[in-house]
């Protein structure tokens, strides 16, 4: 993905973007929409996302697969550097480190993604996921790689 398929810069500068952008965003990634997870906010200072509880991403004992949780904050996290990206650039995750703090049983994981680094050459993001009670239950600090600027 290249930032000139994001949204238009009149729209990210006016604040979040209306759902049908953000569904358009979050389709360039199918793997995150197979997964059930919901895009609710984007733009260079934060993207915000939530996954479902279900059944089907589960471990043992009805915990939500940290996997998942993951592939949630990878989401999160990409959308945020997809917008500090210059003109004409991709990106992709080249590192990624998670803690997880909590088990998630039901309900949803609210993913928080905010730039740490923005340079020429890499993005960090620091993502934290809570759950439907808003408790933090892990942390992610993604490196992405800016590409196709040289």
């Amino acid at each position: 993905m290249t930032n000139e398929d994001a949204l238009a810069p009149d729209a990210k500068a006016t604040g979040p973007a209306p759902d049908p952008a953000l569904d358009a965003l979050l389709a360039a990634v199918p793997f995150a929409v197979e997964l059930g997870i919901e895009l609710e906010a984007a733009g260079p200072e934060f993207a915000g996302a939530v996954l479902p509880w279900s059944p089907r991403l589960c471990t043992v004992g009805g915990v939500l697969h940290g996997g998942a949780l993951m592939a949630l904050a990878d989401t999160a996290g990409a959308v945020c550097a997809f917008f500090n990206l210059p003109a004409g650039a991709g990106t992709s995750t080249v590192e990624s480190k998670t803690n997880f703090f909590r088990a998630v049983r039901s309900g949803h994981v609210r993913a928080e993604a905010r730039p740490l680094h923005t340079g020429r050459s890499f993005i960090v993001i620091q993502t934290d996921l809570y759950d439907a009670e808003g408790k933090r239950v892990g942390q992610t600090t993604q490196t992405q790689a800016v590409l196709g600027t040289g």
